[in-house]
This record gives C-alpha cells, sequence and structure tokens, in this order.
C-alpha cells in the first residue's frame, strides 16, 4: 500500500497522518551518549558499578571522545527528528595532563561537548555520576554517613547544577539534569529512615545553589532495586516524588525502576495532574531492570499514547537509556530512538477523540473493536513516509554494517 492509499485509510477513522508527520519531526528524543562505550565514561578507568552492569564484548567500542563523538555523528544521520545530546558527568574531557575529580568538575571540561553541541545544532541534557568511584563506600553516596563521602557528592552535584546551567547558556537550549543514586543495601537494614534524611539534606544542599529554572529543570530519579542493593534503596519512588514535589523540581521516571507489574503508562496522567513537566527514561526491562535495547512493543506504545492523548508533547522530557554490548552498539541505539520514534507516530495515529467519546459514553465493545482495528492500520506506510521527508533511509543496517567494516572494527 502506497502512503496516498494510508493517508485515505486513516481518514476514515478521523485521523490525519499530515498532522501526525509534522508533529512528530518536531519532538526532540534526548539521546544517552553512554551506548556507545558501556557506560564506561572517560574521566577514569574503574569498573562499573553502583548496581549497574552492562553484559557483551561485541568489538568496536568507543575509547576516546573522538570515537564516541564520531558514533554519535552516525547515529544522528540515522535517527529522524529533532534530537539532544545526554550526557553524564564522567564524559568530561580533559586538556592533556589536567585532570578534576567529580568534587571540582568545571564548565570547561565540557567545552568539547559544547562545541559539538553548537555544530550540529543541538542541546546538551546532563547527569551527575553517582557511580563507578572509590568515593561511592559501602554502596553510598549523597545518603553516606560518612560526613567526607556525602559532602563530596554534594560538591558533585553542586558543579554539575553549574555546568548544566552553562550547557543551556552555551546551546540556547533548556538542559535537564538528571539526579539519581545507587544508594541502598544488599540486605534488610536496621534503619531506613536515616539514609533518606542524609540524601534529603544532600539534595536540599545542591538546591541551594542559585539557578535559572528557565534555563534548567532539575530531574530526580528513582529505583526500586540494584544489584547488591536487593532488600532497600534510598531513592524510592514514595521518596523521589514526594522530594520533586516539595522543591518543584521535575519528577523523572524509568520504566525499568519500578516493579515487574508496575506501569509507567499507567503513571503518566496522575503525574501530569500535578506537575507542569515530567521526564522519562525509556528503556526495557526484562525481569528487572536490565537496560535492554528499546524495541515497538506494547508498553512503549502505551507509554507514548499516554503522553499525546492528554495533549503533554510540551510537557515531556523523552530520554532514552539502555546500554547493550552483546550487539553492534550503533545498531542498538539507532533501534532503540527509533522504537520511540515509531511509537510516538503510532500514538499521533489514533482516533483520540473518537476513542475517548466511547469511553465515556460507556460503549466499551465499540471501543474494543476500533482499538483492535487500529493495530492493523498501514502503520508502516507512514513511517516510510516519514523517513523519506527526513532524508533518513529505512534500511539502516547496510550503512551500519559498512560501518562496521570501516569503522568499528578498526578498534583494536
Amino acid at each position: 500500500m502506497s502512503y496516498c492509499e494510508a493517508k485515505e485509510k486513516y481518514a476514515k477513522n478521523g485521523v490525519d497522518t499530515e498532522r501526525a508527520i509534522e508533529l512528530l519531526k518536531n519532538i526532540t528524543l534526548s539521546v544517552h551518549c553512554w551506548q556507545g562505550d558501556d557506560v564506561t565514561g572517560f574521566d577514569r578507568k574503574q569498573a562499573l558499578s553502583g548496581g549497574i552492569q552492562t553484559t557483551g564484548n561485541y568489538p568496536g567500542k568507543a575509547r576516546t571522545p573522538d570515537e564516541l563523538k564520531e558514533d554519535i555523528d552516525k547515529v544522528f544521520s540515522l535517527v529522524p527528528g529533532k534530537k539532544k545530546l545526554n550526557l553524564h558527568a564522567s564524559y568530561a574531557v580533559f586538556a592533556d595532563g589536567e585532570f578534576a575529580d567529580r568534587d571540582e568538575l568545571r564548565p570547561e571540561h565540557f567545552a568539547y561537548w559544547v562545541k559539538f553541541a553548537k555544530e550540529r545544532g543541538v542541546g546538551i541534557d546532563f547527569n551527575p555520576t553517582f557511580f563507578s568511584h572509590p568515593m561511592v563506600k559501602d554502596n553510598l553516596t549523597l545518603s553516606s554517613p560518612d560526613e567526607e563521602v556525602r559532602h563530596f557528592w554534594v560538591e558533585h552535584g553542586k558543579r554539575c547544577l553549574e555546568i548544566s546551567e552553562y550547557f543551556a547558556e552555551e546551546t540556547g537550549f533548556p538542559c535537564v539534569m538528571n539526579i539519581w543514586i545507587p544508594d541502598g543495601y544488599k540486605d534488610i537494614p536496621a534503619d531506613r529512615l536515616a539514609p533518606r534524611a542524609r540524601f534529603k539534606k544532600s539534595l536540599d544542599e545542591i538546591l541551594s545553589v542559585p539557578y535559572d529554572r528557565s534555563k534548567v529543570y532539575v530531574t530526580l530519579e528513582s529505583k526500586v532495586f540494584g544489584i547488591g542493593l536487593e532488600s532497600y534503596t534510598v531513592g524510592s519512588a514514595e521518596f523521589c516524588m514526594n522530594y520533586a514535589a516539595c522543591k518543584r523540581i521535575t519528577p523523572l521516571m524509568d520504566n525499568g525502576h519500578y516493579h515487574p507489574t508496575e506501569l509507567v503508562s499507567d503513571k503518566i496522567s496522575s503525574m501530569l495532574l500535578f506537575n507542569e513537566k515530567i521526564a522519562l527514561h525509556i528503556t526495557r526491562g526484562v525481569r528487572w531492570d536490565s537496560d535492554h535495547v528499546v524495541i515497538f512493543d506494547d508498553e512503549t506504545r502505551e507509554i507514548c499514547k499516554e503522553i499525546v492523548r492528554n495533549n503533554a508533547l510540551d510537557r515531556v522530557f523523552i530520554a532514552t537509556d539502555y546500554f547493550d554490548a552483546s550487539i553492534n552498539r550503533i545498531s542498538a541505539w539507532v533501534t532503540g530512538l527509533r522504537s520511540v520514534q515509531k511509537a510516538l507516530l503510532f500514538a499521533l495515529l489514533q482516533p483520540e477523540n473518537t476513542m475517548k467519546a466511547l469511553q465515556a459514553e460507556s460503549r466499551f465493545t465499540e471501543l474494543m473493536v476500533l482499538s483492535e482495528e487500529m493495530k492493523v492500520m498501514p502503520f508502516g506506510d507512514v513511517w516510510e513516509e516519514y523517513l523519506n521527508r527526513e532524508g533518513v533511509c529505512s534500511d539502516f543496517f547496510a550503512e551500519i554494517n559498512a560501518y562496521e567494516n570501516n569503522v568499528l572494527s578498526k578498534r583494536v
């Protein structure tokens, strides 16, 4: 079926495919840098820690800032629509002979990435890196009872807030600065309250630094558990939701950071009722927070439907967050990002007004029939049309395979 035929078929259900394409091309996705190097970063050569694990040893991992930049450029060329770069603090780039620990990071240590962003006309989002560092003691950072440890990480957070504002001022795009800590305990704790009280105190100290709220959106991300943190995490969903509400910052939900039967798609409408904006890290958990490559699955589609049906495209910061070293990393990046965009397009092609009316009128039989019918509409033809208009190839595997042969295979 051609796009023209698909357009007519959707129109019979009251769906304007031209409007859907136009909206999709203006939705910004924040592209996580850490897929390219297995979350290693450049500031130290310490093994990945903090309840995080990357599996696989596929060849071609980025080892330097230039290699990572080259890979991100390749990804950008294969992904349509608007994009931002999402950095962790561990990706600081130092001049020869220079080094600054995380509590001493400054804007100039990220000038490399600002130059990259300016040349490509994109913004930068940012994440303090509270893991893979010798100052993570007993799996604790901002909640540590060791005042030296806690102070170190508070200073890191303050420095990152300054750097985030620098990104916004330099690129002209607001910066989302996301705080997530790996703090917790392997076994049942004797005291759940004191670590959370220290975490609250630390966050208060970080946010005592003045910053322009029109340029920097501070977000707080929860987690249900991690490797070695199976029994208790300090930054639980309840803590993070309440703190964000109290301090009027932005809550961030990662759909891998909840119990397996919890769905972020079900939480979005509630969060939108009480927050000006919300933020999402879209990933794919398999039995646990395993950060698998995002695919065009039910939950990804349902998350995007909730954003679209609640008219929240301008209220939700969307970022990807996964890392797979078992397959070609460029393909993993592109597949995940395109899957989110496919899910957004699928959501934009739903006859939402009709479906909402059917629900409001308790016409549930018709609602089910229409919902099932929409699943087999010629969505693929509209997606192909979108790619053509964006000048992006549909079959990207050949390009990735050539890139692997010409670039990645030489990284030995």
